[in-house]
């Protein structure tokens, strides 16, 4: 199912109560938090009642409840190398008895931890539509952190965990194509927009470069993400070793936090290590730098690739995940073959050293992505909801005339 599908489109009539269960949220920094900070507004704007089951991310927090936002907060636990970010304990009776006394139309998972599974335990004794979402390669990041052996396991229980939901959402053909070819049933495809009156070149800041010691026409060579192991962040380093080679002049910008960045800095004091950056601050940082450098192997999607491109960046990435579906080789952005490091350094060098073949990149990288409208992004999601609860209905409905016959 592909919102391609004009039928799809169409926004439903009737509000519908969408239940939420997620690990992870804004005021978090991380890509899946961010996506569902935008999609559930959405949903209120279009007046359908959002219930969010989340673990609670502060001692003092207290739940946001209005006429469209219900916050339920559970417990939760660390997790490990990721201090700031918690898995939700299994509360399956909490939300049977939750959904019993008010069921919502649809329950929408949108991580695979503890709570995501009994939430699926829950929703499927209440007998409600399901839908989930693949947002994060865990199997994928198994070989980063010393348990690539448990890849496999892995594997399997992401594949059980969202063949036990009705429908499993992901952001491009390509994801949605291998999960298909590995056993995942009932794939659907909803995009991932960015917000362009956010990330635009029109974020450019003299200011901010003059502070990194950049002069007009000197080279900023950026990566925006975790600094953590599965995002392959040698090769940005090695990559940058390259460019310096040929642009004595070049400067790197990391922005983002995480487990390597301490030692990361103290290896390199020589780089500018910006830190967690946010809303203008963020747009900023990249608006102001030249060439983005993206060189992860673990993406669903990848947020950033998008951003970096709305403000109006040449982007070098593997051909993999939104970069595939995004940039055009040698248009709007340079693609090398995924695990290709040569090229990767190979194109990331040859931009640096021509400074007009950069330009035609990012004179089109904005402009390139202008459709990618949070808006219709948000009509899509809520319509497929939509579709998925009428071909609840319409299955239950049919299995009732069938008892009574």
């Amino acid at each position: 199912m592909e919102l391609n599908d004009a039928k799809l489109l169409r926004r439903p009539a009737l509000p519908m109560r969408v239940a939420l269960v997620t690990e992870t949220y804004p005021p978090e920094i991380n890509g899946v938090a961010m996506t569902l900070g935008h999609i559930v507004d959405g949903l209120r704007r279009r007046r359908h009642p959002v219930q969010i089951v989340r673990p609670r991310q502060q001692a003092h927090e207290v739940p946001v409840r209005d006429d469209t936002l219900h916050e339920v907060l559970v417990k939760g636990f660390p997790i490990p190398r990721y201090p700031d970010l918690r898995f939700g304990l299994p509360a399956p009776n909490t939300l049977a008895s939750l959904w019993s006394a008010i069921p919502p139309d649809v329950v929408h998972i949108a991580t695979q931890g503890p709570l995501g599974w009994s939430a699926i335990a829950a929703a499927r004794k209440l007998k409600l539509p399901i839908s989930s979402s693949f947002h994060t390669n865990f199997d994928a990041y198994s070989r980063h952190y010393g348990i690539g052996l448990l890849k496999p396991l892995i594997s399997g229980y992401l594949r059980h965990f969202h063949n036990r939901t009705d429908m499993t959402l992901v952001p491009t053909k390509g994801l949605a194509g291998m999960l298909r070819s590995e056993g995942y049933r009932n794939v659907g495809i909803v995009s991932r927009g960015v917000d362009t009156r956010l990330f635009n070149p029109g974020r450019r800041s003299n200011e901010l470069r003059a502070q990194w010691g950049a002069a007009s026409g000197e080279l900023i060579v950026s990566y925006v993400g975790r600094l953590a192991p599965e995002k392959n962040l040698d090769l940005v380093f090695a990559t940058f070793d390259e460019i310096k080679h040929v642009r004595p002049d070049a400067r790197l910008l990391l922005v983002g936090d995480g487990p390597q960045r301490a030692a990361r800095s103290m290896r390199h004091p020589e780089h500018i290590f910006a830190g967690m950056c946010r809303g203008e601050d963020l747009a900023a940082h990249y608006a102001s730098s030249d060439l983005f450098l993206f060189p992860s192997l673990t993406e669903t999607f990848g947020n950033v690739t998008a951003e970096a491109l709305a403000s109006g960046l040449g982007v070098v990435s593997y051909n993999y995940a939104a970069a595939a579906e995004l940039i055009e080789d040698g248009h709007n952005g340079a693609l090398v073959a995924p695990g290709d490091s040569a090229a990767f350094i190979k194109s990331a060098v040859t931009l640096a050293t021509h400074p007009s073949r950069l330009d035609h990149f990012k004179l089109r990288a904005a402009t390139s992505i202008a459709r990618l409208d949070w808006e219709h992004v948000h009509d899509g999601f809520a319509a497929t909801l939509a579709e998925l609860v009428a071909t609840h209905e319409r299955a239950h409905h049919a299995q009732n005339t069938v008892a009574t016959n």
